[in-house]
Parts: C-alpha cells; sequence; structure tokens
C-alpha cells in the first residue's frame, strides 16, 4: 500500500497539518503534545505494521518520544527530549550502517562538518547549562547524517536526514539565539515544516525500494 493511500498515514498527516497550523508556535499545552506526538507516532506504527527494519521502527519511536518531552515546559524536559532525539539518531545512524552506507563523498561532507563546527562553536555556548549535552546532541546528529551521506541508491534516506539536520538546526535557533518575536515564530513553523517531512522521507526510504 502506498503511504499516500495509507490511512494511518492520512491521519498522522492531518495532525501534521494541525500541529503546524494551530500550534507550532503556540504555548504548551496538552493538545499541542498530543498531536504533535501522534503525527509522529503513528509513521511508527505505519513501520511496525509494514515490517520495516526494527531499526527504523525504533528510531521513529524515540522520535515520538522526544516530541512528547520537548512539547512540555521545564529544561529537565528539554533534555529528556534532546535525549530521545539522540538515541533515535543513533537507531537511524545504526540503520544506514547495515544498509551499507560507506565513506560519505567529500564536498557534502566538508559542508555538513563546518555546519556541525558552528553549532558547536557559535550555537551550543549560547544553550546556558547546556553547553555539554547540546554540544553532545550536535555530534551524533552529524555522525547520522554523514553516514546517510555514504548510502547508494537511497535518496529519499539522505535527503531525509539531511532535511532532519537542517530542522535541528533552525531550533537551535529559535530556542538558543533568536529573541522572543516574530522570528522565533516563523522559526518555530520552519522547524516543524521541516522535521515532519524528513521523518517521513526517512520512513519511506525504509520500506521502499
Amino acid at each position: 500500500m502506498s503511504l499516500l493511500t495509507d490511512p494511518l498515514f492520512l491521519i498522522a498527516a492531518a495532525l501534521a497539518a494541525l500541529y503546524l497550523l494551530r500550534f507550532a508556535a503556540a504555548m504548551e499545552s496538552w493538545p499541542k503534545t498530543v498531536t504533535k506526538t501522534l503525527s509522529v507516532l503513528l509513521l511508527a506504527v505505519i513501520a511496525l505494521r509494514a515490517g520495516a527494519p526494527v531499526l527504523l521502527s525504533l528510531g521513529l519511536m524515540l522520535g515520538a518520544l522526544g516530541d512528547f518531552c520537548l512539547s512540555r515546559p521545564g529544561r529537565g524536559m528539554f533534555l529528556a527530549g534532546m535525549a530521545g532525539f539522540a538515541a533515535g539518531h543513533l537507531a537511524y545512524l545504526a540503520l544506514f550502517l547495515v544498509l551499507g552506507a560507506g565513506a560519505p563523498p567529500l564536498l557534502p561532507t566538508l559542508a555538513l562538518l563546518l555546519g556541525a563546527a558552528a553549532a558547536v562553536l557559535w550555537i551550543a555556548p549560547r544553550a546556558e547549562g547546556m553547553v555539554v549535552p547540546v554540544r553532545g546532541y550536535i555530534v551524533v546528529i552529524a555522525a547520522m547524517a554523514l553516514a546517510a551521506l555514504g548510502l547508494s541508491g537511497a535518496p529519499r534516506l539522505v535527503l531525509g536526514a539531511l532535511v532532519f539536520v537542517a530542522s535541528d538546526f533552525v531550533l537551535a535557533l529559535q530556542r538558543f539565539v533568536l529573541a522572543p518575536g516574530r522570528g522565533a515564530q516563523a522559526a518555530a513553523y520552519l522547524v516543524w515544516a521541516l522535521y515532519w517531512p524528513a521523518q517521513v522521507l526517512i520512513l519511506a526510504g525504509g520500506l521502499l525500494p
């Protein structure tokens, strides 16, 4: 069954659209949490139902856990959400290695490493009290993206990983750099507009040849 005709996927897409339109820049609330979490958790259910690689399903489930935590207030929940996503990236990294990821091409590798270095040196120091975990997270997501770049014949997985990196970069800007206002609100919308499609691309790449 195509994702575009799968009832569960259509429900997940409707929830993702609702989150973008109603909750992306809104204050924390339980409706926001439920909408955000279910839109990704349903992707994990689709992967499990289709018999996808366990690492793919695990990565999506950990993403849903990260979404739950990040949608709740407080620094502790933010750190828990970051840990959930880091674990999800490690699951994706392992998946890409199992799928035969080799050495990534030079120029994309250099661009990714430069972006990661900029995040480590410029953004992470602004994360007051969270510099070490933020830097650790940057290393993990960069490793996941490098593994994706080493895949051949898997454009959805490569694109999904890179869009995921872009989403997290914008999230870091929103969280640690931008002052409250229209810029931060626009960033919140952009984060979701990148993140959910990134998870869908990774799901599709793991299900389809």
